[in-house]
């Protein structure tokens, strides 16, 4: 039986999303000639422990049970983001301390530039990206 989109938002809703102070890795593939910046965050969470992207979350793991990683979502590819729009929002809102990025050529429509990074902003308890002050840092992508 396919998952409904109410029954994958219920759990981006409600499943834990937390990661350890300073654990946070984002990575940003919207408009991506290829997965790079995915993949170099998968190999840093493999170096470091404590480390944790979206998936490796309580949310994150059920939503790739449900399907939401494939290339074919159990429902059309918008209903999909709104999905990790709303995991990643709240992800964003719990983080603390240092957040690693794997972003490079990030495009304005990325979930990394529209939701992430703006979120970023105003957490008081995320102090850097990459190890350098979150606004300086986010002055790179015009905000």
């Amino acid at each position: 039986m396919k998952n409904s989109f109410e029954e994958c938002m219920n759990v981006a809703k409600t499943y834990d999303v937390a990661t350890p102070e300073d654990g946070l890795v984002l990575y940003s593939i919207t408009g991506q000639p290829d997965k790079r910046n995915r993949d170099n965050a998968f190999a840093y969470v493999a170096a470091h422990k404590g480390a944790m992207m979206i998936e490796h979350t309580p949310c994150g793991s059920k939503l790739v049970e449900m399907g939401l990683s494939s290339s074919k979502p159990p429902f059309s590819e918008g209903k999909a983001v709104l999905i990790w729009h709303e995991a990643s929002r709240r992800m964003i809102e719990q983080a603390s301390g240092n957040v690693t990025a794997f972003v490079a050529n990030a495009v304005p429509e990325s979930v990394f530039r529209t939701i992430e990074l703006p979120l970023i902003l105003q957490n008081a308890k995320i102090k850097t990206v990459n190890g350098v002050d979150k606004k300086e840092f986010a002055a790179n992508f015009g905000l």
